[in-house]
């Protein structure tokens, strides 16, 4: 591909991103997360709103989610909304197809325009693995998945596999499945927090320990991650 056209995608592609954030942060101010009556009062208004208009809800933080996985955001934030307006199931099944579909358009439209240049940049840090997924592509990148992308941010993630050419397919359901612990328990969490606000004029520390929608996703959050790291000690171990 033309130098100049990558030079002119690259721009637009950070354009777009930096409208996102400015639109998004326009609207917060971090001040106000500080204050526990702020939060309560939005919450409600927010989840009114929901409520009175279901499905067009459904519809905007959809596409919102994909836009936001193209543009190289992060995943977990998008969970924990996702828990909070929808609640576990409804919720999680939202949240990890949004995901799983953004996260392959920007694996396609990275794979065709900037395959090179990812290779050029990136391959050194999965080049110990590479040949682990050109064995059998579906089946690592699936634990890839699930162990978290051994902490390579999410955005980086959803390109590596150009590296390897990775099937559009293979690259879909692996992502889909790999994903989903982590989504529902993240989702369960937001579902907790919401439930947590509802019913409590104010909160303390003890209160939200307390809260069995809290710490029980917290602890099989960190079951996920003691698995996660003896699956990659295992299957990872002789590179």
């Amino acid at each position: 591909m033309n130098i100049n056209f990558k030079l002119i995608l690259g721009i637009i592609y950070l354009l777009c991103l930096g409208i996102l954030l400015f639109v998004v942060f326009s609207y917060l101010d971090l001040k106000d997360l500080k204050d526990y009556t702020y939060i309560k009062n939005n919450s409600e208004i927010l989840l009114n709103y929901k409520n009175q208009n279901i499905t067009l809800f459904i519809i905007f933080f959809f596409l919102f989610c994909i836009f936001w996985i193209f543009l190289l955001g992060f995943g977990s934030p998008l969970c924990l909304v996702s828990g909070f307006l929808f609640g576990q199931l409804v919720g999680t099944l939202i949240c990890v197809l949004s995901l799983t579909i953004g996260s392959t358009l920007l694996y396609i439209f990275a794979n065709y325009y900037f395959h090179d240049l990812i290779v050029k940049y990136l391959e050194a840090k999965i080049l110990k693995y590479k040949y682990l997924f050109k064995k059998n592509e579906f089946f690592y990148f699936l634990v890839f998945r699930f162990t978290g992308g051994a902490g390579i941010p999410f955005g980086i993630q959803n390109i590596l596999p150009t590296i390897f050419n990775m099937k559009v397919s293979n690259y879909f359901y692996s992502t889909f499945l790999g994903l989903l612990p982590a989504v529902f328990i993240l989702n369960s969490l937001g579902q907790g927090i919401e439930k947590l606000i509802e019913q409590n004029t104010s909160l303390n520390l003890v209160q939200v320990i307390l809260e069995p929608g809290i710490y029980i996703p917290i602890s099989c959050f960190l079951l996920i991650l003691g698995i996660s790291f003896l699956i990659k000690k295992k299957i990872f171990k002789k590179n």
